[in-house]
Parts: structure tokens; sequence; C-alpha cells
């Protein structure tokens, strides 16, 4: 049995997403916003009513600890930024990718984002995953397709165990002893 290189990225992303998807299923408003350390990053609603997640330029050495919320707010916005770039008219700035506002409406979001992401793929022949076309400018860096894919699904990967890492860690320091 032949396995195309599409079909092959896709198996992986779900590999990924079912780890993701086994973290979703635990996480409320109240551990989206846990904050596990006093320097953290987060989401948290400005004057507008908009969730803004904290981001700093140039971003500090060492990075602060960060939220789940921050976290499903970063898968967010990489996976439009890379949407954009690879399938659209480019990316929307950074400050106008805003989390949903709560847990469940942060993974319905990321659900489209991965459904989206799945289709586009689907659509790929060789020559498309070979080309540099739709990746021209992103990150400053001449990589294919079939990079910025491989990329997409690592980068998720150390997302998902970050979630899973603050998900134990809350569990560890919240839990009553007794």
């Amino acid at each position: 049995m032949t396995v195309t290189r599409v079909d092959l990225l896709l198996r992986q992303l779900d590999i990924a997403w079912a780890l993701f998807e086994y973290h979703l299923k635990d996480i409320d408003d109240a551990l989206c916003l846990w904050e596990p350390a006093p320097r953290c990053w987060t989401v948290r609603p400005d004057g507008q009513g908009r969730w803004v997640a904290d981001w700093e330029v140039p971003e500090p050495d060492p990075v602060p600890a960060v939220s789940i919320g921050w976290v499903t707010w970063h898968i967010g916005f990489w996976w439009t930024t890379t949407l954009g770039h690879c399938f659209g008219d480019g990316a929307p700035p950074r400050e106008e990718i805003t989390w949903p506002g709560s847990a469940a409406a942060a993974a319905e979001w990321l659900r489209g984002l991965k459904d989206d992401w799945q289709a586009r793929l689907r659509q790929l022949t060789d020559a498309d995953l070979d080309s540099a076309d739709r990746t021209a400018g992103l990150w400053g860096q001449d990589q294919t397709l079939a990079d910025v894919a491989g990329w997409v699904t690592v980068e998720l990967t150390k997302n998902v165990s970050e979630i899973g890492l603050l998900r134990i860690l809350h569990g560890a320091t919240t839990r009553d002893p007794s």
C-alpha cells in the first residue's frame, strides 16, 4: 500500500490532535485561566471586551510561565497566521487575533482551524508540497509547504504537551492532600 505524503502528514496531525482532545475534555474556564507562577502570560479582557494575550517584543529571556488560556490563544495565533500565509492573502496582525473568551469557545475555534488546515492539505499535490510559493516570507525562511505542514504538527504536539503539564501542575498544587 502506497501512502501519499499528504496522507502521512494528515495521520501525524491526527495523532497530535487526539492527544489534544484528551486534554480538552477536562479543561474549564478556571483551569484555562489558572496562573502557575507569579510571572505568567495569560489572556485577559481589554477595555472593549476582547480577550487579548500577554506579549512582549522582544520576547523576554526566559519567557514567563503561561496559562492554558495563553497556550490555546498561541495555537490559534500561529495556526491563523499559517493558514493566512499559506492559503490566503496573508495573516492579520497578532493584536487582532484574540482569544474567544472561554475554554469551550477556544476548543471550537481550534477545532475549526484544524478542520480548515486538514481540508486544505487534502487538496495538495506532491508538487504543491515541494514548493515554497505559498510559504514565501513566512517566518523569513525559504521552507516548502511540506516543511511548514510538518512544523504545524510538531508545534501542536509541543503546545499540547505544555497543556498536559499545566493540567498536572494544577492538580498537584490545588488538590487537598488529606
